[in-house]
């Protein structure tokens, strides 16, 4: 089998960082079913401004922007003809505009760099896509692998090199992902970079409360998921060791040094956690590791970011890029 080569992240460290925000149909983490049309759904997704967003950010000096496409509730962003014929459900939960291509349009002028978020599972709140996705049911999960894998590889062949890349929320099930053949971590990461063979991939198993930063999941992966919730990590045994990681070494086990933490309350929730000097004495103090801070910050219905927020998120840009 060929020699798996990691994708080149200098352009991901040298951007120190950027945001995510969560574009779903219910709130973030939300494991009850919602009462939701798919008509609704797609008025949401057509009000979204997506120059007025690119706008926003350009003037926060933001480098590369991520979005998620779907989460828990079977409702995406994007459409999927994959998903739609595994799934079997009509009208399609998956939106007639695609919001992704949309938003790596408008952000291109701009140099923004678009990046999505994608469980790595089915949708835990829908019943009828999840079994689905699932079934047959094995220990490897291989039905939902492979069903997953062709999901994934039409999107990444319709966004081709418009999207840079993907942050996987999963899998969890990490042994059924570590078999050496495939499907596997590896056949995920070539479905995901199938558009992209340059994309960035991340596989997160979950929040690692105790050393949330110490290793990279797999060889598959390109930067570390870093996924810190509300703690800001800063002594040896929560970041790596730093006889591992001296400043600017910038690798952990071969994969990009990144954190994902909240600049709100919760994943796109007010209000603003920090005083401008916390958020940005942090993202530095990552940077001198030579990592990448994403901050999640919350959108209002139009797609913009929320009023509240943006103060910060211009004194971040400014401090960072002075």
């Amino acid at each position: 089998m060929k020699t798996w080569i990691r994708a080149n992240t200098d352009w991901f460290m040298r951007c120190r960082w950027g945001l995510l925000v969560h574009c779903l149909a219910d709130m973030a983490s939300n494991l009850k079913p919602i009462d939701l049309t798919v008509d609704d759904w797609n008025r949401r997704i057509d009000a979204f401004d997506t120059d007025g967003l690119a706008r926003q950010l350009a003037e926060a000096h933001v480098p590369y922007f991520f979005i998620t496409i779907g989460q828990n509730s079977g409702f995406y962003n994007s459409p999927n003809r994959a998903y739609d014929e595994i799934v079997g459900i009509y009208p399609s939960k998956c939106s007639r505009r695609d919001l992704i291509a949309d938003l790596a349009k408008a952000f291109a002028p701009y140099g923004i760099r678009m990046m999505v978020y994608l469980p790595g599972g089915a949708p835990a709140t829908d019943a009828v896509a999840k079994e689905r996705l699932e079934s047959p049911r094995d220990d490897r999960l291989t039905a939902l692998q492979l069903h997953w894998e062709a999901v994934v590889r039409e999107w990444s062949l319709r966004w081709g090199r418009s999207v840079h890349g993907w942050w996987v929320d999963g899998p969890y099930n990490a042994p059924a992902y570590q078999h050496p053949d495939a499907p596997n971590y590896r056949s995920f990461a070539e479905a995901v970079k199938a558009g992209n063979p340059d994309a960035l991939v991340s596989f997160n198993n979950g929040l690692r409360t105790q050393s949330p930063l110490i290793y990279s999941m797999t060889e598959f992966e390109d930067f570390t998921p870093g996924e810190i919730e509300r703690d800001l990590p800063v002594a040896p045994g929560c970041l790596p060791d730093y006889s591992r990681l001296t400043p600017y070494s910038r690798y952990l086990d071969g994969a990009q040094l990144h954190v994902l933490t909240v600049m709100g309350e919760w994943w796109g929730k007010g209000p603003v956690r920090f005083p401008d000097e916390l958020t940005i004495g942090y993202t530095k103090f990552i940077n001198s590791r030579g990592g990448v801070v994403t901050w999640d910050l919350p959108l209002t219905t139009a797609g913009l970011v929320e009023e509240a927020f943006r103060p910060q998120l211009a004194a971040l840009g400014n401090a960072i890029y002075s």
